[in-house]
């Protein structure tokens, strides 16, 4: 048996053995998503349960099975690569529209038997999802079991809680201080009325208390839940993450640790009459349960989710700097790539190994901020694909290189596409190419009222692409953290995206700029930026927001169709390309700086 059969067997053999456990509970199935008690997006090991029983590596993605039926929800991203892991493992791909995407609910809906018993675990499902299960299952009489983690029971070597060093996040890189924070979130708590919160999501609390960890892969995060009062705090983590010195620290700012296992019972014993600010989209159902009885609950986003989705003037100034960084080891490594081609063998996997180490040398690198996509012609396809030992591509011959990278600074996150040009790409690669590029523009110039729902401007980068009969699957633009989360919320600039009040951009928000176009089995093209929401001009129709586009780095006009460019287009491409010449420029020399000024060349 090879290991890609042996692989699809263990796979079988796991769902068989869940189908046992879930007949001796007399549950008619079970749904796995893909998240942890802090409801992130990349996960600690511990809590790969969907990936443990699917196979499917994908960041995204619901797993339902029942005693006649296995299937994997996941949306277009996905599409190709669950095809392809989930192949002989008895899964069924079930393709959705987007991460939103409600199908999954509709189809347990139809087909769970009237007055049956189904589970999942409701410590790793957020209040809102929990209460849309519900409401879906209702009519036909449906019991969910949230009180049990069925996978715990036949997953006999899961991997244990991380047990990583948290750091603290000092100025200069952190302009406010955790005092500031904590009094602005106070503030907040206060307008509504609640003298406690909850908060969960890894994300937020790193922000709040100033601290970073690496307990979840690319993102600067540490496991921990907060119990935040009006003069005091608690940080539940576990034992021995946080120095004595650093422990001292918190400790002057009101700040107490307890151990992680601890917050439950934190919120069964916040006294009667209190009020508890929680928002149902960020905290499981399991600590959602075990609030007091007489507790009163606010429903409202996090405080801090708004906040650090807003950099201060201090931070932009930072990620500007980060990408100056990033900006020349990019430079450096594109050099060396164009210099090596067709001299020596490279594949998906030197890219990542190379540019990785081309960003390791710049001040303030700390880590890759997501895995690296490099992805030769028809993997370019996948717009998560990921190379790996067992199945890469070898760059060579004509085509196009779609690669997506980004890192982790101590003053900013980074995260960029490009495409490179490899031997001579066709005609329609290069229509292709321009199409994606003329979207991107279109974002990067929006000038719009402030407060604009961010899923509406997700049209803009769509209409050059739509012209010519063509859409994407994926969103065109995430949030981005501040040495934080690579995708960070509440702003999405997305179809898939409720238009909520919260969704609003303001100054400060930074946003990725990423239209593509993909044509599966044979290329895939993206190209992204990130940028800065600022402040354009007030008057009698109120305050009006720009982009000023934050990341430094050359697009190749070879993969380009420039007569399809405008003028306006043609002079943004330019202007842009001098911009990226004068602030990066004096961070290199020798060959990084010739390769620099070429590719910088007006068009």
């Amino acid at each position: 048996m090879d290991t890609l059969e042996a692989s699809r067997a263990r796979i079988r053999e796991r769902l068989s053995q869940l189908r046992t456990v879930l007949a001796a509970h007399q549950l008619a199935g079970i749904m796995v998503p893909s998240s942890d008690p802090h409801l992130s997006e990349y996960l600690p090991e511990h809590w790969h349960a969907r990936e443990w029983l699917s196979g499917f590596t994908g960041s995204v993605g619901t797993l339902i099975v029942t005693s006649e039926f296995a299937g994997l929800w996941v949306d277009s991203r996905y599409w190709v690569q669950a095809e392809s892991q989930l192949a002989g493992t008895s899964i069924q791909v079930m393709k959705v529209g987007g991460v939103t995407s409600t199908a999954h609910l509709d189809w347990l809906a139809e087909h769970l038997p009237r007055g049956a018993r189904f589970a999942v675990d409701g410590n790793v499902l957020g209040v809102s999802a929990a209460r849309a299960l519900e409401q879906a299952l209702r009519a036909r009489s449906v019991a969910v079991q949230f009180d049990a983690d069925v996978v715990a029971l036949i997953w006999a070597d899961r991997a244990a809680l991380p047990k990583t060093a948290v750091v603290e996040h000092a100025s200069p890189y952190a302009p406010a201080t955790r005092a500031e924070k904590l009094a602005q979130l106070r503030q907040r708590m206060a307008e509504l009325g609640a003298d406690w919160h909850f908060v969960s999501t890894l994300d937020d609390i790193a922000w709040i208390f100033n601290l970073r960890g690496a307990d979840v892969s690319y993102n600067p995060v540490f496991v921990a839940h907060a119990l935040i009062g009006t003069s005091g705090a608690t940080l539940f983590i576990a034992s021995g993450k946080i120095d004595a010195a650093l422990t001292g620290r918190l400790a002057a700012d009101g700040v107490v640790l307890a151990d992680y296992s601890q917050a439950r019972s934190a919120l069964g014993a916040l006294p009667s009459g209190a009020t508890l600010l929680i928002d149902p989209r960020r905290v499981t159902l399991g600590q959602f349960n075990a609030i007091a009885p007489g507790v009163r609950i606010v429903e409202a986003i996090n405080p801090s989710t708004l906040a650090k989705s807003r950099k201060s003037a201090a931070e932009a100034e930072f990620v500007r700097a980060a990408m100056r960084e990033d900006g020349a080891a990019l430079a450096e490594f594109f050099c060396w790539l164009e210099d090596n081609l067709g001299r020596e063998t490279i594949t998906e996997l030197t890219i990542d190994e190379k540019i990785t180490a081309a960003r390791a040398r710049r001040t303030g690198f700390v880590s890759p901020s997501f895995g690296t996509i490099a992805a030769f012609n028809a993997n370019g396809a996948m717009p998560h694909y990921r190379a790996s030992v067992a199945s890469h591509a070898t760059i060579a011959g004509d085509g196009l290189l779609l690669i997506d990278s980004g890192g982790q600074y101590l003053f900013g996150t980074t995260d960029i596409t490009r495409m490179l040009a490899i031997g001579t790409p066709s005609a329609l690669q290069r229509r292709d190419c321009t199409l994606v590029l003329k979207g991107m523009i279109a974002l990067a110039s929006a000038r719009f009222p402030r407060g604009t729902r961010s899923p509406y401007l997700d049209a803009l980068a769509r209409a050059p692409i739509w012209a010519d009969g063509i859409d994407y699957g994926h969103g065109t633009g995430h949030g981005v953290g501040y040495f934080l989360n690579v995708h960070e919320g509440p702003q999405s600039i997305s179809p898939h995206a409720l238009p909520e009040v919260h969704t609003g951009m303001e100054p400060g928000m930074i946003t990725s700029d990423e239209p593509g176009i993909y044509r599966p089995g044979k290329w895939g093209v993206r190209i992204e930026n990130l940028l800065l929401a600022v402040p354009w001009q007030s008057g009698e129709f109120g305050e009006f927001l720009a982009f000023e586009t934050l990341t430094l780095c050359p697009i190749d006009t070879r993969c380009l169709e420039t007569s399809l460019l405008t003028k306006t287009e043609r002079d943004w491409l330019n202007g842009y390309h001098a911009q990226v010449l004068r602030d990066v420029g004096p961070l290199l020399s020798g060959a990084p700086l010739e390769w620099l000024r070429q590719r910088c060349a007006a068009v």
